[in-house]
């Protein structure tokens, strides 16, 4: 049988630093930023011993040191993570059989065909662990959402499988906001039609769904409470649909032309990775988070062009939309790039593996 696993590297940023520095083995890890919890900079992970203190991804670094005022703060550094985790996935690749696909530096998808996914799960953690010393969950699953949701049933170092046998008993009477792919805002929409539990989303009526969220994302939604979706792994190289750039402000920016120089330093960062890919940019977006932390969006859709004096003076359309009057905190710019010519059914590849 053709079966799904997602392969989910533990506390992989943490276990990557300690990995470098065995002494902080059992410590409270937090890594984010430049180290500095003093500096505007948010978790990128916590190992396990800082998170029973209640530390977390995406918490401003101030407040975890807070929360773990014993734990070691190390800064981020990339270059290390993206090593270690092409090293895993090439590991990954040498698996009998196997059709990977990558998600990110710390989670792939595999492929395979065999009787016995257990084992096959357990050979693969063995054979991460003796390459990288890194370990890993995996969750088995008979499509892609099933799989990724099986893995923190798993975690840490553990194996699950979680099927359309099963999905009910394990899935049914969680809340939606326990799905891959359902935030917050989505989960507060479906609560409005009643929908709380993963059982009443796969059972929701067609009609309500689609009026709320749209024909295409509504049977999406529904489809997705009931654990199904695509059952293919998609080995094809991941392809960017756009470039952004952000930065956070260690003081807020309150000057008008200061805001403006800031905007176009990202975007002209932006337009040197556009140039890398040569597609034309087709779209752009703006990020701004005012303080003392009230976040907007504006996006522009531009007809495609390769000028970029013209994406330019476009974006600065965004940036005239910037509240004069409010200091700014972070500032981030995207351009979104047309398809490639080769991209299949209108799509390029990505890294969710919708």
């Amino acid at each position: 049988m053709r079966w799904v696993l997602h392969v989910d590297l533990d506390q992989f940023i943490a276990a990557v630093e300690v990995l470098r520095r065995p002494e902080l083995a059992g410590l409270p890890v937090i890594v984010g930023g430049r180290g500095d919890p003093t500096e505007r900079a948010v978790v990128s992970t916590a190992s396990y011993e800082a998170r029973a203190f209640g530390v977390g991804s995406g918490m401003p670094l101030r407040i975890a040191a807070r929360k773990a005022p014993d734990a070691v703060i190390l800064p981020v550094d990339a270059p290390a993570y993206l090593a270690a985790s092409a090293e895993v996935m090439s590991v990954l690749r040498a698996q009998p059989g196997a059709v990977v696909q990558v998600l990110g530096w710390d989670e792939a998808f595999v492929g395979v065909e065999t009787d016995d996914p257990e084992t096959y799960a357990r050979r693969l953690q063995q054979a991460v662990l003796d390459r990288t010393r890194l370990h890993c969950s995996v969750g088995i699953g008979d499509t892609l959402v099933r799989a990724k949701i099986a893995t923190g049933f798993g975690k840490p170092q553990g194996v699950f499988r979680l099927t359309a046998g099963n999905w009910d008993d394990v899935m049914g009477e969680r809340a939606v906001i326990e799905l891959w792919g359902v935030g917050a805002k989505v989960s507060k929409r479906l609560r409005a039609l009643g929908v709380r539990t993963v059982s009443e989303l796969g059972a929701a009526p067609e009609e309500a769904l689609t009026t709320e969220f749209g024909p295409r994302m509504g049977l999406w939604y529904q489809d997705l409470g009931r654990g199904g979706g695509s059952a293919v792994v998609d080995d094809t190289p991941w392809v960017p649909r756009g470039h952004s750039r952000e930065t956070t402000y260690q003081t807020d920016l309150a000057d008008r032309a200061e805001i403006e120089r800031a905007a176009l330093t990202l975007l002209d960062q932006v337009l040197d990775d556009v140039a890398e890919d040569g597609r034309p940019v087709i779209g752009l977006g703006l990020k701004v988070r005012y303080a003392p932390f009230m976040t907007k969006t504006f996006t522009k859709r531009i007809a495609e062009t390769a000028d970029r004096d013209l994406v330019i003076a476009k974006a600065q359309e965004l940036i005239a939309r910037i509240d004069p009057d409010r200091p700014v905190r972070l500032l981030g710019m995207r351009a979104e790039m047309a398809l490639p010519e080769d991209a299949r059914d209108g799509r390029t590849p990505t890294r969710g593996a919708w």
